[in-house]
Formats: C-alpha cells, structure tokens, sequence
C-alpha cells in the first residue's frame, strides 16, 4: 500500500477494501467506444450529473463556493469527482459536491469524474467518510449521518466506530448530540456554540434549565470551562436556574447573537407577546456609528 493511502488510515480502504481496479483506474478500459464504463476516469457533462440527496453536509459556504470557482477558472479540476452510473447518460454524485458546484459556477460543461460501482449504502458511507477526512460537516450534520448508517445499515455503535475509523466513545458522543433539545441543535449547527458546550449541556437533566445556560452562553460569549461550572452548581443544587428563559423566540435570539457579531456592537432586540417591540444597537462614537451604518448598508 502507497504512503498516501496509509495517510487515509481507516478511511475508504477500510470501507470498501483495497481495490486496485477501482482506486487506481486502468488505462486500458477507460471508455468501451464513447461511453464511460465503471472503474475509468472520463470527463462527463455537468448536466448528465445529479447530487446526492443523502449527502451529509447541508450547506455549502458561498464565499469559499466562489474562491475555488475561481480556482478552477485558472489550474482547472484537480482532483476528479466520484459518481456512480445510474441510467445511460445518468450520473449520481457520490462525492466532491463542492468542486462540482463551484465547476458550474466556473461556466465548465463538464467535469472529469472517477466512474465507480457503488450501491446506496456504499454512497453514503463514501459521501460521509469524505467529509469527516476533510472535516466539512458540523457536529449536528455528522451526528445524523451516523444515525443514518446505523439505523439504514442495522448497524451497531461498535459496528459504526469501526466503518468510520472512529473511536466507540467518539461515535458515542456525537450521536449522544441528537437527545438534545432543537434549540441547542440549532445552535449547534450555526456554531453559536462548540460540541464542547454541547457536551457539557446533556449533563443537565432540565430541558428549561438546559435552555436558560444557552442563552447565558450566547449573550455572555461563555467558555466550555465556564459552562461546565454552571453545570456543576445546578447538578450541585447549588444554582437555581430560572424556569423561564425569556419571552425572545429562540430564532430571534439567534438572530440578536449573529447582528451583535456582524456589527461587532452591543444589539438588544425586545419583543412583546404581540410582536411589537424594538431593536437598539449601541455605539460609543460617531467613528462606530459610521461603521454599523456602513456595515448595514453594505450586507
């Protein structure tokens, strides 16, 4: 084995085993006349391409999207996307869904695409495995993936650890990330929060209480060290935390965190149970009321 797949460690080869065939394409039976057969590297229409509707990441950052568009323009495609056949002139993307956008941006037609066969199982395995290697995919978005496999493939925790090259506790943790509440998913997500912070918030047993240290964790910028002092005390009874978080919809005080950090100024949104209310923004100069001005009519 080269040195380049033991870099992979228990990636794709411990997937799907070492096949030379497929991992290093023959020359000699790229194409049967013009059409590409399973285990060449063809170029191939962009319009003959779908995505895959399993792929674990969700989204796709816009900015990084046009800096690799751009990319392209220039050095073109690097490395070749993975599909599998699945009609005549068919193709499904099992993975490099991001050189395959950012290639369409570019105004390509086509694409040089590794041609392999792979069952619907062996795709999302493929599709995830990619990711996790090139760590693309927020906590939440891994967590799913993996109750995916084991829920799709009727697979075991120790089943899984083993198939994604990842240690049991691992595994353990990330989908422990699921019994959270949505909020806290969403967050999450949004990285208003680390998995550290996550973590630390599956040990308090009160959704409300788990809630109200979000949002203490949000508006005060709290470290993973902090919340889990705070999670201390309450598992203590040494905090008494407040049943009600605030009359704020949570999707608003998202959306309060995300201005305060575009803005990089102190934001208060209040919201009455009518939906009346008002957003104050605070600055301490008229130099920093020219930049939130600015940075407003600029987004």
């Amino acid at each position: 084995m080269t040195a380049a797949k033991k870099a992979l460690g228990r990636g794709l080869d411990a997937i799907f085993g070492d096949n030379a065939r497929e991992n290093t394409p023959s020359t000699d039976n790229e194409q049967i006349g013009n059409i590409p057969v399973a285990g060449a590297i063809s170029e191939i229409l962009l319009r003959e391409i779908i995505t895959n509707p399993d792929q674990p990441r969700k989204e796709f950052d816009e900015a990084k999207l046009e800096e690799l568009s751009e990319s392209i323009k220039n050095h073109g495609i690097i490395q070749p996307v993975t599909v599998r056949k699945t009609a005549r002139n068919k193709y499904e993307l099992i993975t490099g869904e991001r050189r395959y956008r950012a290639s369409k941006m570019a105004g390509l037609k086509s694409i040089p695409a590794f041609i392999r066969e792979a069952d619907d199982i062996q795709v999302m395995e493929m599709a995830l495995v990619e990711n996790i290697q090139r760590q693309d995919l927020n906590a939440i978005e891994i967590a799913f993936s993996y109750q995916k496999l084991v829920d799709e493939c009727n697979l075991s925790y120790e089943d899984l650890s083993k198939r994604v090259g990842k240690k049991r506790a691992t595994v353990n943790n990330y989908l422990r990330l699921l019994k959270l509440p949505i909020d806290i998913q969403l967050a999450l997500k949004e990285q208003l929060v680390s998995m550290g912070h996550a973590r630390a918030l599956i040990n308090i047993e009160s959704i409300d209480d788990q809630l109200f240290v979000l949002k203490e964790t949000i508006e005060k910028e709290l470290s993973v060290r902090q919340v889990e002092a705070i999670v201390r005390k309450i598992q203590n009874g040494k905090t008494k935390v407040k049943t009600k978080t605030t009359e704020l919809p949570y999707k608003y005080q998202q959306l309060n965190s995300k201005i305060k950090k575009q803005l990089n100024a102190p934001i208060e949104i209040k919201r009455s149970n009518k939906g009346k209310g008002r957003i104050t923004i605070e600055f301490d100069s008229d130099k920093k009321l020219d930049q939130i001005l600015n940075e407003i009519l600029n987004s």
